[in-house]
C-alpha cells in the first residue's frame, strides 16, 4: 500500500487523536477496568484500521461506478447464464 503525501498526513493526523484514546484504554486495563479499557482500546485501533483499510475513497467510488453500469458495460463475462430475449 503506497501512501502519498495527502494520505500521510490524513495518517498522522488520525494517530493524533488515537494514540491518546489507545494509551487511555491500556492504563484502564492495567487499572482493572477490563470492559472500559477494551473498548476505548478497540476505538482507538479502529480510528486508525477503518479509514485506512476498509473505507478507501477509491474502493468505494469503483464499487459504486461498477454498480451503477449496465452489465454490458462493466466487461464481465458472467452473462451467459441469463436466456436471450
Amino acid at each position: 500500500m503506497q501512501l502519498g503525501i495527502l494520505d500521510l498526513l490524513g495518517l498522522a493526523t488520525t494517530l493524533v487523536f488515537a494514540i491518546p484514546v489507545a494509551n487511555f484504554g491500556v492504563t484502564k486495563l492495567l487499572a482493572g477496568e477490563a470492559v472500559v479499557g477494551a473498548a476505548l482500546l478497540g476505538v482507538g485501533v479502529a480510528m486508525v484500521v477503518l479509514p485506512n483499510y476498509f473505507l478507501d475513497p477509491k474502493r468505494i467510488l469503483v464499487g459504486l461506478l461498477r454498480g451503477l453500469l449496465p452489465a454490458r458495460l462493466r466487461g464481465t463475462a458472467g452473462n451467459d447464464d441469463q436466456p436471450e430475449q
